[in-house]
């Protein structure tokens, strides 16, 4: 699992969240998660106190609000799919500003669109805070299976080498007068794309080879050894264990 594999998502700092080992803060964005989906979509207070404690991470992470929000695009189809349920979901219908909307549909896009855009958040507020070697060491560390994390670790490794021979082949398609206006280049495209996955494939034998000519046999060895102290894991659980609260007061309020 070696360096040099910075992801767009990650903001280098040297926060307190910065520092948290990575398996402390996987163990407690799943947990949060867990307890956001958990609680019931008519508390809708408690989202809002969600999203308050995620912001309050972002502030401690010196992550700004702009790079967090333009992150959030990613979740652009599920709004769609949630904005049209009210249109297309049975039962009671209301009517707004002219418009016959089913009750179910409205408290399924309001569910879909709370529980989402904070399972989202708080995922990009992992990745900004945490490199994606350091993100396969917790894996590795909370006891992933092993081929799990191998695979995940090549295809970190190998994405970028196949994108830029892409590139590289982009480029001597162009610097030969190509370029791809219509279906009659269609073609042309198809065969660099059968090129792409031979050169791939034959990539992916030699390093195969030169990994077991140097004793692998499975199992890749572990450098670093990622460790947590008891008041590492009591801030990371500090997020869950608050949003525990709100979600019990939201079950009995």
């Amino acid at each position: 699992m070696g360096a040099g594999h910075a992801h767009k998502l990650y903001r280098h700092g040297h926060s307190t969240v910065h520092r948290l080992p990575p398996h402390t803060k996987l163990a407690a964005v799943f947990a949060f998660v867990v307890v956001v989906v958990s609680t019931p979509r008519e508390a809708m207070w408690a989202f809002g106190v969600y999203a308050l404690l995620l912001a309050c991470v972002a502030y401690r992470a010196r992550v700004p609000a702009g790079f967090l929000l333009k992150r959030l695009l990613i979740e652009v189809p599920f709004v769609a799919f949630a904005v049209l349920m009210p249109f297309v979901a049975e039962g009671e219908r209301v009517h707004v500003l002219g418009l016959s909307l089913s009750v179910n549909g409205l408290w399924g896009a309001w569910n879909v669109l709370a529980k989402g855009t904070l399972g989202v958040a708080a995922s990009v507020l992992l990745a900004a805070t945490t490199d994606l070697r350091e993100l396969l060491l917790g894996l590795q560390r909370l006891k992933l299976p092993p081929l799990l994390v191998q695979i995940a670790s090549f295809m970190i490794r190998y994405g970028d080498v196949i994108t830029d021979e892409m590139r590289r082949m982009r480029i001597a398609r162009e610097s030969r007068g190509f370029e791809a206006r219509g279906v009659r280049q269609w073609g042309v495209l198809a065969k660099s794309a059968g090129a792409l996955f031979i050169r791939s494939y034959e990539r992916g034998e030699r390093v195969h080879l030169a990994m077991v000519s140097r004793g692998y046999a499975g199992s890749m060895p572990v450098i670093d050894e990622a460790t947590a102290t008891r008041d590492q894991w009591l801030r990371a659980l500090a997020l869950p264990c608050s949003a525990l609260v709100v979600c019990l007061l939201g079950w009995f309020l």
